[in-house]
């Protein structure tokens, strides 16, 4: 798969204490971004791009998403129709709630919708999997059906609830993904994407991706 350059974007990695940010910096950096790690309100509100990573408890991120004020960064970027992206954890806590273990937790309810178990044989859905990508998706644009992203989680959005009934107001793509039963695992939403995989270690597909998105801000 050839690769296309992506200009370079500034993109601010929202360090909250959840997310291998290494690993998205040094993707991002490959596709030729100008990448910083940092939680500084400033800088992330200053950049073209904000990636919010996430790996771990729905619960426990969402603890360190507001002891460093990322709720209200996340929030006060799409108010303005500042480009956000989330990756797997960082996807989930833009919807409504998550339950794990039984414990329900408010989330940022960009979306509303529930995180919870995956409806599958086998827990967690590690590995590499296909999607179905929304028709007209610019986040999977030049990519083959049959490419592969890799997946770690036992957690998904089995639903989605959101109903977009202005006709002046586009609808959310939502891509999805099969393990036991479909999930959601991409959504694209204005300035607002999220992946449920990780595109910094899908290899090209997830390159390709991400230079997708840095292409549109």
């Amino acid at each position: 798969m050839e690769l296309t350059t992506a200009p370079r974007k500034k993109v601010v990695v929202l360090d909250y204490g959840f997310g291998n940010v290494r690993s998205a910096e040094r993707a991002l950096a490959h596709v030729g971004a100008e990448v910083e790690i940092t939680r500084d309100y400033d800088r992330a509100m200053a950049a073209e791009g904000l990636l919010v990573p996430g790996v771990g408890a729905f619960a426990a991120c969402m603890r360190g998403l507001k002891e460093a004020r990322g709720d209200w960064i996340i929030g006060r970027r799409l108010a303005g129709g500042r480009p956000v992206m989330g990756i797997c954890v960082g996807m989930q806590i833009l919807f409504g709630r998550g339950i794990e273990h039984g414990v329900e937790t408010e989330g940022l309810d960009e979306w509303p919708g529930t995180v919870g178990p995956l409806k599958a044989d086998v827990v967690p859905h590690m590995g590499w999997n296909t999607v179905d990508a929304a028709e007209g998706s610019a986040l999977f644009a030049g990519l083959p059906a049959d490419a592969r992203y890799y997946f770690v989680h036992s957690y998904a959005v089995h639903d989605w609830e959101l109903e977009t009934s202005n006709p002046h107001m586009a609808a959310p793509k939502v891509t999805w993904a099969t393990h036991g039963r479909p999930f959601v695992a991409a959504v694209e939403n204005g300035p607002l994407w999220a992946t449920q995989f990780h595109p910094e270690k899908s290899g090209d597909a997830g390159a390709q991706l991400l230079t997708n998105w840095i292409n549109t801000l």
